[in-house]
């Protein structure tokens, strides 16, 4: 599948792509994200990366290409996301997010992930939903990047929590899927300070931290 960027301000997340890719197929070249393509020096690291590595690393650095069986958690789609821990910083609220292909083949990401906020009821808030930097971190934009079996992506999800960021709206949970149309998973926002939300604001996956 493809995971192609592009977030608009609208309850329905960001736009994305994500498709399998063949085995031994090239990397392009990465593609120009249009309008939403922020650029920065470089992305504050509060949830450094271990596992993730860039499409044009060299094969022999890289070691042999690990080839774990799907587990029984494992969406069709073969790839599953995360949330970390809520970060606080002068009413700021960030979180970090990841993309794992938890499947047997390499999967082509190259966007923004899909995040909703939800009431306790499970329906949909209207938080806007921006693809972009914010006072957390700072997004370069969408990287066309190759995650084979095991390795993850990572994204920066960040939020106001205090009257000075606007109109607030108490979220119960956040819904998020590696992008438009592929299964999401729903993490529940704990402590008052961390579920009042004015909008959110993402970094595209990358395969660098951020």
């Amino acid at each position: 599948m493809l995971l192609a960027g592009g977030l608009g301000l609208s309850l329905s997340g960001c736009a994305g792509f994500l498709v399998p890719a063949g085995e031994g197929e090239p990397v392009p070249a990465p593609t120009p994200s249009g309008s939403y393509l922020v650029h920065a020096d470089k992305l504050p690291t509060p949830f450094p990366s271990s596992s993730a590595v860039l499409p044009d690393r060299p094969p022999a650095a890289r070691g042999p290409a690990p080839t774990p069986t799907p587990r029984g958690g494992c969406p069709s789609s073969g790839v599953v996301v995360g949330m970390g821990e809520v970060e606080a910083a002068l009413g700021h609220r960030a979180v970090g997010l990841t993309l794992t292909n938890c499947g047997g083949k390499p999967y082509r990401v190259h966007g923004y992930p899909s995040v909703r906020a939800l009431d306790e009821a499970g329906d949909p808030l209207p938080v806007p939903v921006n693809p972009g930097s914010s006072y957390m971190g700072t997004d370069r934009g969408p990287q066309e990047i190759v995650l084979k079996p095991g390795r993850t992506a990572r994204s920066l999800l960040a939020w106001v929590s205090t009257p000075t960021g606007g109109d607030l709206v108490e979220g119960d949970a956040l819904e998020i899927a590696p992008a438009p149309g592929l299964e999401a998973r729903t993490f529940p926002l704990k402590g008052s300070d961390v579920r009042l939300l004015d909008e959110l604001n993402m970094t595209a996956w990358r395969a660098d931290p951020v």
